[in-house]
């Protein structure tokens, strides 16, 4: 498909990711993203949430990396981090004090990467649902097929 996506449909994508229901699920999902040349992840993640941050942080970038949606520099796994950093920001007053578990999506398209948290948060089975989303852009320079960078 020739579509071009923007950081609305980007964003979609992660949401679609971090509620899919079943790795199975999150498989279908990517396989039909990346038909569009989105490329996307998910992590699952849970403990407690003010230790947790720097763990959900990490579990992200390496998500990343490893699924190819970022390259090995500094600016990439920035933006990554900050992305999710910005999506935890938006659950803080919720969370802090209590457990929460979950789920991160990230997806990518072009230079549009954007990065879902959605999980519980509470004691037991006394679960507030929340989502964050963040988005960032990096510089993107398209290469013609059949020639190096």
């Amino acid at each position: 498909m020739n579509m071009e996506y923007g950081s609305k449909e980007v964003a979609a994508c992660a949401v679609k990711i971090a509620i899919s229901a079943s790795k199975s699920e999150e498989d279908v999902l990517k396989q039909e993203f990346h038909k569009n040349g989105i490329s996307s992840c998910g992590v699952n993640f849970g403990g407690e949430f003010i230790p947790s941050v720097m763990k959900i942080i990490e579990r992200s970038v390496v998500s990343a990396k490893r699924e190819g949606l970022i390259g090995e520099n500094h600016v990439e796994e920035g933006c990554v981090a900050g992305a999710t950093r910005e999506a935890l920001h938006q659950l803080m007053d919720k969370a802090i004090g209590l457990n929460v578990g979950g789920k991160i999506g990230i997806a990518r398209y072009k230079e549009h990467i954007s990065v879902c948290v959605f999980f519980g948060i509470g004691l037991l089975h006394l679960n507030e649902i929340a989502m964050g989303l963040g988005h960032r852009v990096l510089s993107y320079i398209e290469v013609p097929e059949g020639e190096k960078v």
